[in-house]
């Protein structure tokens, strides 16, 4: 084959050199010398955005004419051709078929060789040996897509990729490139292994649930015929008791790795009066490793079963302790345990002493006057009694001074809220075998993800999720926080070249021989 024409290199890249001699005869000319720095980043980065796409043009112009000069060498050879994946031989060959790319320095355009066979779909090597996206957009402008639409609004994302990179890219395929990015994330992290620890370690589960408000089409069953069946009070607002019955609820599942740290129950509640200073408050367990993932699409066991299974990932052969922290709901409770005995696995389960605390504090309104300060001491007296492990104690306590205080049924509905929570949940409470072990008592970890991975993005003003988009979303923040995206987008990339092209051709070949 013959060298190829250093000509044919020069005329591709014509148009790029003259873009740069006019912009450096712009620069050292008299017209720029009395412009502010501000007027000269606008100009270099709007005539440097067309330098760069007249480079990638020109790039991929030379690219061109080298593929219809080799192809059409191969045309010479009557046994040359292309094998498709449907194993149909493709001899004829047809040069400048074109396609349009979108890319972060404007849209170019492609120019390849397609090989034909009749009854077939054409075959182009080029687009396997630049691995273009199937769609127009390139993977880079995918990328930049995914990271801008994680963080703000569909309309933001299009502004910021405008400003950036023109007008390549519309709202709508902005979306659905989001969703498509999206696709691998469950493969990516089946064949990742986590990092073992020692036995010593605590490993720590919590799951939670956070509302995201849908189309109608995007709503679970029972919630749309919910929807269709509710009858408004008023036209313009939401009566006492009424649910608008939008929200789709999003499951989101952690799993993180804790050294045992030790605490009295005067390190986690000040004593009525507060601390005397004369001993120093021991810190809690510290979590590393966190590994979060959410799902609105999926069923709540559904993911508690995927954050099962990357816990035993990590503990194989169960040998660590287990600690399920939960917020004291009772269906996810009850699928959490169903999932630990499916998988044979002791685990401890512990409720989130927030939520304890909270139904300590209506209680202490059932009793005390609005902004009484002798309820914050009330308060810790009785958390205090529930750390120590007397919760009975706690709730008969509780239900004596309701009943001594003569409070009317409608004025200790708070008491016998704390009274029935804590009787309830009397197994789940044992706070002072938990601060002996040194365990985590709350759910800080799983409460955090779902103000960032949902309520700071998926919650914002006027947000209507479509299945898809809110899934795609959920899951690529639930990937970004934890600090896997560069990894994954590798992998995805990989995934898109095998499903794009390795499954469309098998290759060039010599058929004499």
């Amino acid at each position: 084959m013959k060298p190829y024409d250093t000509a044919v290199s020069a005329d591709c890249f014509a148009p790029a050199q003259t873009i740069f001699n006019c912009l450096i005869g712009q620069l050292a000319g008299p017209a720029t010398a009395a412009l502010t720095h501000g007027l000269l980043e606008g100009m270099l980065a709007e005539q440097g955005r067309e330098l760069l796409r007249q480079l990638l043009q020109a790039h991929l112009d030379l690219r061109a004419e080298r593929e219809r000069q080799a192809a059409i060498q191969a045309r010479q050879d009557a046994g040359a051709g292309v094998i498709g994946g449907d194993e149909v031989v493709r001899r004829r060959l047809e040069t400048g078929h074109h396609r349009l790319l979108s890319t972060l320095v404007g849209t170019v355009t492609v120019t390849r060789c397609a090989w034909r066979a009749p009854g077939a779909a054409n075959v182009y090597p080029a687009d396997a040996a630049l691995s273009l996206p199937a769609g127009r957009h390139s993977h880079g402008l995918a990328r930049l897509a995914v990271c801008e639409a994680v963080r703000g609004s569909f309309d933001a994302a299009k502004a910021a990729i405008t400003s950036r990179c023109g007008p390549v890219i519309g709202k709508r395929q902005l979306e659905e490139t989001v969703v498509a990015a999206a696709t691998d994330i469950d493969a990516f992290y089946a064949q990742r292994i986590p990092l073992p620890c020692t036995p010593e370690e605590v490993l720590v589960i919590s799951v939670d649930g956070k509302g995201v408000v849908m189309r109608p089409e995007g709503l679970r069953p029972a919630t749309r015929k919910a929807a269709e069946r509710r009858t408004s009070t008023f036209r313009t607002r939401l009566a006492s008791g009424e649910k608008s019955c939008r929200k789709r609820m999003a499951t989101l599942g952690v799993v993180y790795d804790a050294a045992p740290a030790p605490r009295r129950p005067h390190d986690v509640i000040a004593p009525p009066g507060g601390r005397s200073g004369l001993r120093s408050v021991r810190p809690g367990p510290k979590a590393r490793g966190k590994w979060l993932c959410a799902s609105v699409s999926a069923d709540p066991g559904e993911v508690i079963g995927s954050v099962f299974g990357h816990a035993e990932a990590r503990d194989p052969a169960h040998v660590r302790t287990w600690v399920v922290l939960v917020d004291g709901a009772r269906h996810q409770l009850d699928l959490i345990r169903a999932e630990a005995e499916r998988r044979g696995v002791r685990i401890c389960v512990v409720i989130d002493v927030i939520h304890v605390l909270e139904y300590l504090w209506k209680a202490a309104w059932c009793l005390h006057a609005a902004g009484d300060p002798a309820a914050e001491d009330w308060v810790a007296t009785h958390a205090l009694s529930v750390l120590t492990g007397h919760v009975e104690d706690a709730a008969a306590v509780i239900d004596a001074q309701a009943t001594a205080a003569g409070l009317a049924r409608d004025r200790r509905g708070g008491a016998d809220a704390c009274i029935r929570y804590l009787r309830g949940n009397t197994a789940f409470l044992r706070y002072d075998e938990a601060l002996a072990a040194g365990w985590p008592i709350a759910t800080g970890v799983i409460e955090g993800a779902c103000r960032h991975l949902v309520k700071d993005r998926l919650d914002i003003t006027g947000a209507r999720w479509s299945l898809p988009g809110a899934e795609a979303v959920l899951t690529l923040r639930a990937m970004i926080a934890n600090g896997d995206f560069d990894a994954y987008w590798r992998f995805h990339l990989a995934q898109e070249h095998r499903r794009v092209h390795q499954t469309r051709y098998q290759g060039e070949h010599d058929l004499t021989a």
